[in-house]
């Protein structure tokens, strides 16, 4: 798997940038992610601002799956984050989107697929 860097989008922080992704735009390794990470892929991926809202999904998503090391059910992120499916992809747009923000390691083509 080849690693991408986002240097070349400009105005973002460089260390934060030179950080390795891989050729879908996940982060290679989740230890490396803060919330300066999240809001730069979040400018890339035309999100724009985090919100509140997102922020709850975000943290949500990261703590079920480093503690579980597995993706977690929607309704769970749902439950837990005290937000409707249909809000959840109106913050994001789609599962990849909050997944590669929330720094986590490429899900595997198969659920990649499920993503969109």
């Amino acid at each position: 798997m080849n690693t991408t860097h986002f240097a070349e989008y400009s105005g973002l922080d460089t260390q934060v940038a030179n950080l390795p992704f891989d050729d879908d735009g996940f982060l290679l390794d989740p230890k490396l992610w803060n919330d300066g990470v999240a809001k730069m892929i979040a400018q890339i991926d035309g999100i724009g601002d985090l919100t509140t809202e997102h922020w709850a999904v975000i943290r949500v998503l990261r703590d079920l799956y480093l503690r579980l090391g597995a993706i977690p059910p929607m309704r769970r992120i749902c439950r837990d984050s005290a937000l409707s499916r249909d809000q959840v992809k109106s913050l994001f747009g789609s599962c990849r989107q909050v997944w590669r923000i929330a720094g986590l390691p490429h899900p595997g083509d198969e659920a990649l697929a499920y993503m969109s």
